[in-house]
């Protein structure tokens, strides 16, 4: 009994941001002694990413004893973690292992709790609010293009909100995906028919980069769905707070997670699928709302949410995926997202496009190095290309085949790395179906 009770503890402790121990300092520091232990005593994950290089280097340094780690220490090796998970699934201890470990979540307080004690940059905290930042940046999206591409103005930027002044941006578009959807739904509706019983129903999660940024994305995850007579309803929502984690502060994100729960649990109870484009929202979706809202409404959200190229994997299994193929793809060489690697679902774009005759998918699994927020800080710009290096080499030989990754941040990555941005897979699906690049044409 007492061995449940301290397990129960534990796991409050270590999970549940409600519990007032979550952000005590003394209590972090013996939760960060307990799992560093673990993890020198494994070292599993002494590849994966600058966090456990450094962790490891100072714990050798320290004679191996991760008692000696100065506060200093820890707050280095959080700062360095850019939250890619593939750790957790690598990790042999993780839930429901009676040590309870979560790498990942370790970090995430750690930050959490520089951020309460207000140790927090202004980069941090504007980062965070994408939604904001998206909405005025589309109004005066020529303005903030222009701004974005100026030395002088990125120089300023540097100074001012540490964002490094060679980080390439995405560009704004003037007419967000949300806005053109819009018109695309009352003109769909003057020529459509009536719905049949079965037919596949989703909510589109279309995310922030595709509303903001890439429509492009949104249009052809639109064209490629209602081609395979899948129902679509795109209502409200707001981004799905992972901006905010990557700063600590999660109040905010819940905030953002109980208002998309909202909405999407309703669609969910009344029999549609909740289907998005981008690896991390889908990965939030699945693994972050149940933890941090931990409700009824999170679970169930999580367990019908799928990856767009999941889900049309699952209609071909279901035999209601459109073969209806007019060209080929080609040769293709896919950059698998590390939120996708952490969500162990395994290649279903890469099964999904190989599903396209005379298509040759050719799989990499590297870390970009971008990962949220974290290299567009002047602190780790350079190291991020570092890390990228080896996915960079790897597609510098590309030659003539497409490159292709479903995460927006993967793909500003690859394009300052290789030169090239690739596609998401549901435009190369696209193409492949002959549907038009410009759908009101």
């Amino acid at each position: 009994m007492l061995a449940r009770l301290n397990f129960f503890l534990r796991w409050r402790m270590v999970f549940d941001f409600s519990s007032s121990d979550f952000y005590n300092q003394s209590a972090f520091a013996r939760e960060v002694t307990r799992i560093f232990d673990i993890c020198n005593g494994c070292r599993l994950c002494y590849n994966l990413c600058p966090s456990f290089k450094v962790l490891f280097e100072r714990i050798d340094e320290l004679d191996g004893d991760v008692a000696k780690l100065h506060q200093q220490d820890t707050r280095r090796v959080v700062e360095l973690c850019y939250d890619c998970k593939l750790c957790f699934p690598k990790c042999p201890y993780t839930p429901p292992h009676h040590y309870m470990l979560d790498f990942p979540r370790l970090m995430l307080r750690g930050k959490a709790i520089e951020r309460k004690s207000g140790n927090v940059s202004l980069g941090d905290r504007l980062l965070g609010h994408v939604d904001f930042i998206g909405t005025i940046s589309s109004k005066l999206a020529p303005i903030v293009n222009w701004m974005l591409g100026s030395k002088i103005v990125r120089t300023l930027m540097e100074m001012a909100i540490g964002i490094h002044r060679d980080r390439n941006l995405p560009k704004y578009s003037h007419q967000t995906f949300v806005r053109w959807y819009k018109k695309h739904l009352r003109k769909r509706h003057l020529g459509a028919g009536a719905q049949s019983a079965d037919q596949p129903k989703v909510v589109l999660f279309y995310t922030c980069s595709v509303n903001y940024n890439d429509t492009d994305i949104g249009k052809a995850a639109v064209q490629v769905l209602e081609a395979n007579n899948v129902s679509i309803e795109v209502p409200q929502q707001k981004c799905c707070g992972m901006p905010y984690l990557d700063g600590g502060d999660i109040e905010s994100a819940l905030r953002n997670v109980q208002y998309n729960l909202k909405t999407l649990s309703a669609y969910v109870k009344s029999g549609f699928d909740v289907v998005t484009p981008g690896p991390t929202c889908t990965y939030m979706l699945k693994q972050e709302y149940p933890m941090l809202a931990n409700s009824a409404d999170a679970k169930l959200v999580a367990a019908h949410t799928y990856d767009i190229m999941e889900y049309l994997l699952k209609l071909e299994k279901g035999g209601k995926l459109s073969k209806a193929f007019e060209r080929s793809a080609g040769k293709v060489i896919y950059h698998l997202p590390c939120h996708l690697k952490a969500q162990n679902i395994g290649y279903k774009s890469r099964d999904v496009l190989e599903l396209i005759p005379n298509t040759e998918v050719e799989v990499v699994a590297k870390c970009s190095g971008h990962d949220g927020t974290w290299s567009l800080k002047k602190e780790y710009f350079e190291l991020s290309l570092d890390v990228g290096a080896p996915l960079f080499e790897m597609l510098s030989k590309a030659d003539d085949s497409q490159i292709s990754s479903d995460c927006p941040l993967a793909q500003l990555q690859i394009e300052k790395g290789v030169g090239m941005k690739p596609r998401h897979p549901i435009q190369i699906l696209r193409d492949a179906y002959g549907l038009p690049k410009n759908p009101e044409q």
